[in-house]
């Protein structure tokens, strides 16, 4: 019997950034894509976000920040999956980040970084097209 899984995502707010209303618009346009979407509310930690996800078996974390604390805390998430061995949780962010900041992020293992003007069909896009939910 074939077990279709549907892809799961977490949408996560780390640090002290309280502003959460764009990470609750793609947290539902994920949902409308037919995503199972956890969303981890406000002011988690890097350690708080990994264990969330390991626990509800992700297939990827999608990070949201507005206050200038990426360089630091995106890189930290995916320090904490490689600590833990969850590799294949993939990680996603957005905000406001400077073009600047992006080439190292990518560099540090975030996959994509989404900035204001990217469209909710075009993340809905490019996370069907380079995430595959596990079995």
């Amino acid at each position: 019997m074939e077990r279709n899984r549907r892809l799961r995502v977490m949408v996560a707010k780390p640090g002290l950034d309280g502003h959460d209303r764009g990470a609750r618009i793609i947290a539902r346009a994920f949902r409308d894509a037919g995503f199972e979407v956890v969303y981890s509310g406000l002011h988690q930690t890097p350690e708080e976000i990994v264990h969330a996800a390991i626990q509800e078996d992700v297939d990827l974390i999608g990070l949201s920040s507005l206050a200038g604390a990426h360089s630091y805390l995106f890189p930290a998430v995916v320090e904490f999956l490689k600590e833990r061995d969850a590799e294949d949780i993939q990680v996603i962010g957005g905000g406001i980040i400077p073009e600047e900041d992006i080439t190292r992020l990518k560099a540090a293992g975030i996959r994509e970084i989404f900035t204001p003007g990217s469209t909710l069909d075009d993340i809905v896009a490019w996370v069907r097209e380079n995430v595959n939910p596990k079995e």
